[in-house]
């Protein structure tokens, strides 16, 4: 949080701030909520500090005194700071429009979704397919999506693993329409007289539509120009004037995310995600990538890895991970790139701002360690460091917004492998089980599992 010391006043004993480095005038402060905390340590894992900012205590020895914390802090104003640049550290003075998920402690998925809601939360909509991120994202009676304090937040709704691609693009065409219906009408009102002020407002509006910053600015003044005006107009004008009110929440550009997991992307619902991806609508695709069906138990699907042990492929899968981010960049019309959140934060910040940026089709793959592949869950952001250093994942993006200048479009973000292979695949049970169990064949299928990673990083070089 950040706050100045007029907004903090009145704070508790034992509510300590510091000076926040690089914004001037505020004070900075981690607040966790003693009601909600997994025990997981991810945070204190992840602390880049030499001296951590986070400890681990006895819970009963602090619940008192930081839940007082908590509820003063959940009182404190979003912060007023002026912060222009998007970054790894500025994203995380936003507030987080996704909270206390029901998801398994150090799940590696939460992480995606809680900083696309930082980035985009006021004006996103989210077409989720079942699977995990279906049951923590709205698991009755709770539902950890949240709002600001202008009460913007995202909208969310689930659909299932055959046609979630296709229900997330009809809410983008949804609100394609009603955008248009509302340039409609206001077009029609140029011709009946109203002020000039809004008129230009209104062509600002419409110039900007397809623009976060440009659509909001010109919303507000919009709005504010109809109040003024409505009540001074009759008839045609009059009605206009309050078909456009109310339809007020379309006319800010919404952040459309299509989200599921590899059970549903890669596999059930390919046949959609690929459609939508080929229909050039400004859509955004997340796939919080698990390698295996985590929800229903730990299945093989499509882009489990060889050799990998999974239901349905109890001796090691044998045939390769599929590469979806390479079969979404031979359209060349669509922003691609591949994350892992722990290996590279920034990486993340920016192919999520790329991808929301872009005036077109978006798929993000990002890597998400699961309690099935029989890890340490207090280290799954660890979990992902290993796996690009490595090599066992790749991390880069693709931006067809560079195609035909003097910049690459496509960027390899992660550096030549620096760990051993073996030893990361040895490092986790659905691995190392199959080692157990029958040392010939997984000596056989490593060594495929290695040689298949190696030949992905040699064509995304290639690309290079």
């Amino acid at each position: 949080m950040l706050a100045t010391a007029e907004e903090l006043k009145d704070k508790p004993k034992g509510f300590f701030t510091k000076p926040a480095t690089g914004i001037a005038g505020y004070e900075y402060r981690i607040q966790i909520s003693p009601y909600d905390c997994t025990g997981c340590t991810n945070c204190i894992n992840v602390c880049p500090a030499k001296e951590k900012a986070l400890v681990m205590v006895p819970l009963e020895e602090q619940i008192e005194k930081e839940a007082t914390n908590w509820d003063y802090s959940q009182k404190l104003p979003e912060t007023t700071a002026t912060i222009k640049s998007v970054n790894v550290k500025n994203s995380q003075f936003k507030k987080p429009l996704f909270e206390f998920s029901l998801a398994c402690a150090g799940c590696g998925e939460t992480p995606y979704l809680k900083l696309a809601t930082q980035l985009f939360g006021d004006r996103m909509i989210i077409a989720n397919a079942t699977g995990c991120s279906s049951i923590y994202g709205g698991s009755s009676p709770t539902c950890p999506f949240t709002v600001n304090d202008k009460g913007h937040g995202p909208a969310w709704a689930n659909s299932l693993f055959e046609d979630n691609a296709e229900f997330g693009y009809g809410i983008k065409l949804a609100y394609n329409a009603r955008a248009n219906s509302i340039q409609n009408a206001m077009e029609n009102l140029f011709n009946l007289g109203i002020s000039e002020e809004l008129k230009e407002a209104m062509r600002r509006w419409i110039d900007g539509k397809n623009d976060t910053e440009a659509s909001k600015s010109a919303a507000v003044e919009v709005l504010s120009l109809i109040d003024e005006n409505i009540e001074k107009t009759t008839g045609g004008t009059k009605e206009l004037l309050e078909y456009i009110k109310s339809r007020k929440d379309a006319l800010v550009k919404k952040s459309i995310w299509i989200v599921g997991g590899d059970g549903w992307a890669y596999d059930i619902g390919y046949n959609g995600v690929d459609h939508v991806l080929a229909s050039g609508e400004d859509v955004n695709i997340l796939v919080l990538d698990t390698e295996v069906y985590s929800n229903t138990g730990g299945q093989s699907s499509k882009s489990t890895p060889t050799g990998a042990i999974a239901k349905f492929a109890a001796t090691g899968k044998r045939t390769k991970k599929k590469d979806l981010a390479r079969l979404a960049m031979t359209y060349g019309y669509v922003y691609v790139a591949q994350v892992s959140l722990g290996a590279d934060m920034n990486q993340v910040v920016k192919a999520m701002t790329e991808a929301e940026a872009y005036k077109g089709p978006s798929l993000i793959v990002a890597y998400s360690p699961c309690i099935n592949h029989g890890i340490n869950m207090t280290k799954s952001n660890a979990e992902m460091k290993k796996a690009v250093e490595s090599g066992y994942w790749q991390l880069f993006r693709y931006n067809p917004d560079l195609v035909g200048t003097e910049v690459n479009p496509f960027s390899l973000d992660s550096k030549e492998p620096t760990e051993d292979y073996q030893a990361f695949l040895m490092g986790e049970v659905r691995y190392a089980s199959l080692a157990k169990q029958n040392p010939d064949a997984a000596k056989v299928l490593f060594k495929q599992n290695e040689d298949e990673a190696k030949d992905r990083r040699n064509f995304y070089k290639s690309l290079v």
